[in-house]
Order: C-alpha cells, then structure tokens, then sequence
C-alpha cells in the first residue's frame, strides 16, 4: 500500500506526508518537470517527475496505483479512471470519490465547460482555506484509520 499524490497543485503535501510517516507508509509524489525541487524529503517518499504534457502526471498515477492505494486529486477525470481500479481516491478537501458521486461531478464539470464554451462566467473553487486543511487532516487520519494504517 502506498499514497500517491497529484502533486503539482496538491495544497495537502505536508500533511500527507506527516501521517504517513506516522504509520510507516510509502509515499509517491508525481509532478511535471516545471514544478522540479531540491526540496529533501524522508526516505518513505519518493518523488516521480513527468512531461508537461497534458495529463501526463494522470496516465503514470493511473499506470502505478493498484487497488489497496490511496491517491490525493483534485482531478475528477484521474479519480475517475482510479475508482474501477479499486483505488481510494480522496480530494484535498477532504471527501472521497466515490462510484454514488463520480457521475454527478463528471456531468456538472462538463455542464460548466459548456457555459463557458457558450461565453457565460461560472463560478471556480473557492480557495482553499486554514479550515478546508484542518478538515482534510481529520478526515485523512480517519480514512487511514478505517483501513487499518
């Protein structure tokens, strides 16, 4: 079992790591070239870098999880190539993607790239907040915990 996080806009790093080197779990971190760092990390991470290409950082995540992997995105799309897999897949704040929810989140980013298509303003994410960190961590330990780690 390991963590994978889409790392290159991933606000959770830190927290991430931290539990899982509390429970002595492997982390991978993908990110595309222009985000490359010397940044040191423990030795349970481990840092996979990838083309700027276009969903290049999803097609490695989707090749490396297997089905007892936690992955951390925000990426609807990559969660939902990850959930037939069997990957349990959790956004950075802090609910899971689920097989009940992943259609619902498909069709309403789809209905919003075509207002915006069509010239009409929508609406994007709030910004993550101190609260949206601490809900994430409460519900990360949880999901670790639920699994036995």
């Amino acid at each position: 079992m390991k963590i994978i996080i889409d790392g290159d806009a991933s606000p959770v790093k830190k927290e991430v790591i931290a539990e899982a080197g509390l429970r002595d779990i492997n982390v991978l971190l993908i990110t595309s070239t222009p985000h490359f760092s010397t940044k040191e990390y423990p030795e349970y991470v481990s840092v996979s870098y990838v083309d700027q290409g276009p969903d290049a950082a999803d097609y490695r995540i989707v090749k490396l999880a297997e089905k007892t992997d936690i992955v951390i995105t925000q990426d609807y799309g990559l969660a939902s190539l990850l959930l037939p897999k069997g990957v349990i897949v959790m956004h950075h704040k802090g609910f899971e993607y689920t097989n009940d929810n992943i259609d619902r989140m498909l069709d309403s980013r789809y209905m919003s790239a075509m207002a915006r298509k069509s010239g009409q303003r929508t609406k994007g994410p709030s910004a993550f907040s101190n609260q949206d960190r601490a809900e994430f961590k409460k519900k990360f330990i949880l999901l670790l915990n639920e699994k036995g780690y």
